[in-house]
């Protein structure tokens, strides 16, 4: 195993850096799982991305002990159920986002740590999860967004939560490369999954009112080069208000550190780096004395609301500073063109069986 590294220079300083992981881990609960603040509840995907956060900040046994959590606590169809608190399941929806986001967290893990040890025994939990979401896929491409708790599919596929998924299926074939374990099925459905993000809107419900819907075809790698630059540019002066960050809704007067700081890792994987520290720097206003960090601020009001400092906004923080750092875990995940090379052109022309996922023998 590599030895960790500490993190590097960047728009934080390293008392800055720790400072804010502080935060994070003194939430952490014995378990390893990881709430929104304090004694609040805990979704998979938030939980998540404070775990990065961790491992950003050299906090390695702390992130992996948050994988350990989900490992013990996955479903035994591979799922998560949607919110935590302790022990207890207070919302038992189960997302297909929320269950995919653990491929692109463990690539962050095994690139943080070069622990290939800790990926062999969580590669059974990235398999069950992967298949879960699989079984979601929709004949146009787009994966439908949950099972409730009933076990029924939900009707309709959400583009950010697709988006975010067709970015965790693309780790998952980095991890499985790493094993060489080739899952052709999986480059299949990444394939058609990326189609159906940058060409096909009309496959997802409509939410354009929100940040996330504009900048996520892009922060995921589906939209990319000059059509992601298109893009961005298009939703610019309808989301971002200049010298404060980016609105959550764009009809709300409302910005959030977690959307900004994504839209931050957006640009830097277009190579934006100086609109993208320009909007870091409009996060400083959430910061807390002690590192952690505000969820929003509603600008009319001069109000910082809700009066809550959560963990998977202090993780977005330092995953863009890391970003903007340059640093190379956290560089290689969120940057689109160094993930697996080829997926849409190659698993085109893959034969798979669609009842296994496999490629028929005399393909094989």
């Amino acid at each position: 195993m590599r030895r960790p590294q500490p993190p590097g220079a960047g728009p934080l300083d390293l008392d800055a850096v720790g400072r804010t992981a502080d935060t994070i881990a003194a939430a952490q609960e014995p378990s390893g799982q990881i709430p929104w603040f304090p004694g609040g509840h805990t979704d998979p995907w938030d939980h998540i991305e404070a775990a990065m956060a961790l491992d950003v900040a050299g906090r390695h046994d702390r992130a992996r002990a948050a994988y350990e959590w989900l490992r013990r606590s996955q479903n035994p169809d591979g799922s998560w159920y949607r919110g935590y608190r302790g022990a207890e399941v207070i919302d038992p929806v189960r997302e297909s986002n929320f269950t995919a986001y653990v491929c692109v967290g463990l690539r962050h893990h095994l690139l943080s740590t070069g622990d290939d040890a800790f990926l062999d025994r969580m590669w059974p939990a990235v398999r069950a999860a992967v298949d879960f979401v699989l079984a979601l896929r929709a004949p146009g491409g787009q994966i439908v967004w949950a099972r409730d708790a009933a076990g029924a599919a939900a009707d309709e596929a959400l583009l950010t939560g697709c988006s975010s998924i067709y970015h965790a299926l693309r780790c998952a074939l980095e991890l499985a490369g790493r094993r060489a374990e080739p899952q052709p099925g999986w480059e299949l459905t990444a394939s058609r999954l990326g189609h159906a993000v940058a060409a096909h809107p009309e496959r997802f419900s409509p939410r354009e009112r929100y940040a996330m819907d504009w900048y996520y075809p892009v922060l995921s790698g589906a939209v990319r080069g000059a059509a992601a630059r298109a893009r961005i540019d298009a939703g610019w002066d309808r989301f971002v208000v200049p010298g404060l960050g980016v609105r959550c809704v764009s009809d709300r007067p409302w910005v959030t550190g977690a959307e900004t700081c994504e839209l931050v890792l957006a640009l830097c994987a277009l190579g934006e780096r100086d609109r993208a520290a320009g909007l870091f720097a409009d996060v400083a206003r959430l910061r807390h004395p002690d590192g952690s960090y505000w969820t929003g601020y509603v600008y009319p009001d001069r109000t910082l609301w809700p009066a809550e400092r959560t963990t998977w906004t202090a993780g977005a923080v330092l995953l863009a500073h890391a970003a903007l750092a340059g640093q190379p875990a956290t560089s290689a995940v969120f940057d689109a063109a160094r993930l697996p090379a080829g997926v849409r052109g190659r698993a085109a022309r893959i034969r798979v069986d669609p009842a296994t996922d496999r490629r028929p023998a005399q393909h094989a």
